[in-house]
């Protein structure tokens, strides 16, 4: 990375993102238990929850391609939440955010199952997204029954990368 990083700079670009893709293992993916509710969440029940504890399950700059969703509830309250938006015609990119107080509890893995189970059922296929510093993220998506399929390395321009370190 170092090399190609040096390479860049010539050109003034600079590494800038890198992630990990994960597809479903479909012999192994199965919706696992939560001992909260969960409720299956469709694009009109997203209104009031772009907000910032759900930015990674739904973004509100791209609201037209956020499709379903699946909530974990304590009595009543949402506390954790996977979405799903419709980044192409076969494949729903799955995000997951769930309340520090609630987190350590199998709630991410469930809700990121759940979702899968869902894309699948209705013939699309589903993907999951982690930086490859984000070793939570990484081991929530193999244990919800995902598994690596490619990497990316995305590249700016070295003034926008430096803005971004500070």
């Amino acid at each position: 990375m170092h090399w190609l990083n040096e390479r860049l700079s010539e050109k003034g670009q600079k590494i800038c993102f890198m992630a990990e893709y994960f597809l479903p293992d479909v012999e192994t993916l199965h919706a696992l238990p939560c001992k909260y509710e969960l409720k299956l969440l469709q694009q009109t029940d997203f209104t009031g929850l772009y907000r910032p504890e759900w930015s990674n399950a739904l973004c509100e700059n791209r609201k037209e391609l956020d499709v379903l969703g699946v909530g974990a509830y304590d009595c009543g309250r949402l506390v954790g939440l996977a979405g799903c938006s419709a980044d192409c015609d076969t494949m729903w990119q799955i995000g997951i955010d769930v309340l520090p107080k609630y987190r350590r509890q199998g709630i991410a893995a469930a809700l990121t199952s759940t979702l899968g189970v869902e894309i699948l059922k209705r013939g699309k296929v589903p993907f999951y997204c982690s930086a490859w510093s984000n070793i939570k993220s990484v081991r929530n998506a193999i244990k919800s029954g995902f598994i690596p399929a490619w990497v990316e390395m995305t590249a700016k321009p070295e003034d926008i990368v430096d803005e971004m370190n500070k």
